[in-house]
Order: C-alpha cells, then sequence, then structure tokens
C-alpha cells in the first residue's frame, strides 16, 4: 500500500495519511465522530477505525479523551499509527489490528462508534482493490451489520452508546439488530439536498436502556448550489457536534 501526502479534514484542524488505492476517507467518518456522545474522561472504541478519521475528529472535538481503534487491515492500522503523531495525539489513541467479531477488551468503553462497510458480499460489483473491497463490502468474509452491532454490545459498558452510520435504507436492519438489548435509539436521517430522500443515517442507541425511540428532523447537507448547508458547514469544518 502507498500513501499519499496528508489529507485535511475539519477545516485542516485534522490530518490523515491515507492509501493511495484503498478505502479514502469521507465526511462519513467527521458525521460519525460529530455524532459521537462522548464527553471528557471518556474511553471510545472505534471499530473498522481505517486510517483513524473518525478517531481523530472525535479527539480534537473532545478534550481528555481516549479512542481504541481495531482495523482489520494491518496497513491501516500501521496507518492510523503514524496519525498519531501526525496529529500530536501521543497518549490518547492506539490502533489494534483485530476482527472486530473477535476482538475482546479487558474493561468495557463508555462508548462504542463504527462506520460499518455499507455492501454485502456477493451483492455488488467488486473493486479491484482488495484493501478497498474489505472496506466497503466485507470482500468473501459474510459478516452482517447486526454482527458490527452485536460486536458494540459486547464493548460497551451497560449504559453506554452505540453510534454507527450506514444506508438510509439499511435503517429496519439497524432497528432489528439492536434488539431490546439496546433503548434510546436515535434516528438522524442525512439529507443531500433540500426535498431529497435521505442516502445516509446515524443512528445511536444506549446500552440496557427501555426508552422510547426518537425520530430527529435530520441534517440537510448541502444547499441548491452544492455548497455545504450552514449546519453541515458547522459540523464538517468547525468541529460542532450533532446534538
Amino acid at each position: 500500500m502507498t500513501d499519499t501526502a496528508p489529507i485535511f479534514v475539519l477545516g485542516k484542524k485534522v490530518r490523515l495519511l491515507q492509501p493511495e488505492n484503498g478505502f479514502r476517507t469521507s465526511l462519513d467518518s467527521v458525521l460519525l465522530a460529530a455524532a459521537c456522545p462522548a464527553k471528557e474522561g471518556a474511553r471510545i472504541l472505534d471499530m473498522g477505525a481505517g486510517v483513524g478519521g473518525a478517531a481523530f475528529c472525535l479527539l480534537w472535538r473532545v478534550e481528555n479523551t481516549h479512542v481504541t481503534g481495531v482495523e482489520i487491515q494491518e496497513d491501516y492500522a500501521e496507518m492510523a499509527c503514524e496519525n498519531i503523531a501526525l496529529n500530536a495525539m501521543q497518549g490518547r489513541a492506539e490502533f489494534i489490528t483485530a476482527d472486530i467479531t473477535s476482538y475482546q477488551s479487558d474493561k468495557p468503553f463508555d462508548h462504542v462508534m463504527c462506520n460499518p462497510p455499507y455492501l454485502e458480499a456477493g451483492k455488488h460489483t467488486p473493486s479491484p482493490y482488495e484493501d478497498k473491497e474489505i472496506a466497503i463490502g466485507h470482500a468473501e468474509k459474510e459478516i452482517s451489520v447486526k454482527d458490527w452491532i452485536d460486536a458494540g454490545y459486547r464493548a460497551v459498558k451497560s449504559g453506554g452508546s452505540l453510534t454507527l452510520i450506514h444506508r438510509a435504507d439499511m435503517t429496519d436492519k439497524i432497528i432489528t439488530g439492536l434488539g431490546k438489548r439496546f433503548g434510546a435509539v436515535e434516528i438522524i436521517p442525512l439529507y443531500p439536498k433540500q426535498g431529497q430522500a435521505a442516502r445516509r443515517v446515524i443512528i445511536r442507541a444506549i446500552k440496557d436502556r427501555k426508552s422510547p425511540a426518537k425520530l430527529h428532523a435530520g441534517l440537510i447537507l448541502h444547499n441548491e448550489d452544492g455548497q455545504y448547508s450552514q449546519s453541515a458547514d458547522a459540523i464538517l469544518r468547525d468541529g460542532a457536534a450533532i446534538e
């Protein structure tokens, strides 16, 4: 894997080395980090961390936090470790090469966040780049969104949160996967423009909580001229949280 010059996110507040031909850090990582309800002092697990896009955005936004990133591809995890120094986050982040379905921590996390692959194995035209194929569609590995939720459930403490971003048409499968193990479920649609159907959705839930679900008005990402909306700009450039 060949890395390139660092890219910048959060209005150049975060710098990331990333693979030349593999999965590229997108605004989804920034939105995921903005939606994680972590506060100062929290320990966060980033499942499928890639090169640390979501992790470093969260660390920049919330002081005195620590993120452990679990990434199945060793090259990505190594690059994420390089990004620790690039962002002066020594002591606040670590990245481990592991499969999220078998990863175990000695201590449960306060929060878990993840950006699971959006495509199921065998149901899309594969990328010619193996690294990218694994990132977007699990390659040949049979793993579902429920497997990601199960892993999050095992890793997070009772009363802790699970936050994930996915395709909007996967909302029903995500809610089913959460089951009765999570409550206080929040559904936050992400609309490309005013009047267009949501393509992405952020879902937050609390382990062992029984509170009812809440459907948010959602976030419109772009104005008619294609520029970011004021709300999206505050998140993507200034590091604002998605409440």
